[in-house]
């Protein structure tokens, strides 16, 4: 079976297109998808240019106000405020829209028509050993979770998928998690780290994916990341150290398992356990 295994993180910054991009490589058959749509940065660690494959685009109303009784029942129906009647004025807020299309299925006669919304780009990259997706959310948009959507329908079901996914634990990240078969956990032995490990864990678990932590930049801080695993049972899976020669490589867009080869079978291992519970 092929697993679709995410890597996620409470923050930015801990580490986790490292750990993402560094497990793929370990990986016989594997792909690899940057879900982070705001500032994708899996393909650095690629020396070929990603090619643009598709536009992703989102309905948007556009109202017949000629036909338009001003009822309020789209204003109504909203739940995210960007439709309102003011006295006889109808105002649309499209930064604030979804793309649902439930107000022109609610209108009763027929005042709403839809128009595509251009939010982002999906590209392709990578190499023959690993091919690369990833979005590009427009500058200026909100809502990077359609891009996430359609990015996740790259999944080859006979390839093992591993999905970079936003940091955090708003909907972009929660939409990246969601249907995958395991989630790694990535953070840094700092109380930042904890704080937001904590938080990440409740979403999972709440999700229902099973999960383990990956502690990277072992070494900086303390064991209470540790401990927080132990008492709530959560599997450790590895520990990254606080090595120079792992920031170098980075900074020159070397992957570790390149450029410190012996680290390759630390990240297989990962991909061992998770199929050992999968």
């Amino acid at each position: 079976m092929k697993l679709k295994i995410v890597v996620a993180s409470g923050k930015g910054g801990t580490g986790k297109t490292t750990i993402a991009v560094n497990l793929a490589m370990s990986i016989e058959n594997a792909m690899l998808i940057d879900c982070d749509v705001e500032g994708p940065n899996s393909h650095i660690f690629f020396k070929e240019p990603m090619v643009k494959l598709k536009d992703v685009s989102i309905p948007a109303p556009v109202f017949d106000l000629d036909t338009c009784t001003l009822c309020g029942k789209c204003a109504d129906f909203c739940q995210y405020n960007a439709i309102s009647i003011i006295g006889e004025k109808l105002l649309f807020f499209e930064e604030l829209c979804h793309g649902c299309g439930g107000c022109k299925i609610i209108c009763p006669v027929d005042a709403i028509t839809e128009r595509d919304h251009h939010i982002g780009i999906i590209e392709k990259g990578g190499n023959e050993k690993l091919v690369l997706y990833h979005g590009l959310l427009n500058i200026g948009e909100p809502f990077g979770v359609p891009i996430i959507r359609k990015l996740k329908g790259f999944a080859d079901d006979s390839k093992t998928t591993i999905f970079d996914s936003p940091p955090g634990t708003a909907c972009p990240a929660v939409e990246s998690i969601r249907d995958s078969d395991y989630c790694v956990l990535v953070t840094e032995p700092t109380p930042f780290g904890l704080h937001d490990l904590t938080l990440s864990v409740d979403v999972v678990r709440e999700i229902g994916t099973p999960f383990g932590v990956v502690i990277n930049r072992d070494g900086i801080g303390d064991d209470r990341v540790e401990k927080y695993c132990k008492e709530q049972n959560i599997p450790l899976l590895a520990k990254i150290p606080n090595d120079i020669k792992i920031a170098r490589l980075y900074s020159k867009g070397i992957p570790i398992v390149e450029g410190i080869p012996e680290y390759k079978t630390l990240f297989a291992d990962i991909y061992k356990r998770i199929k050992e519970v999968i």
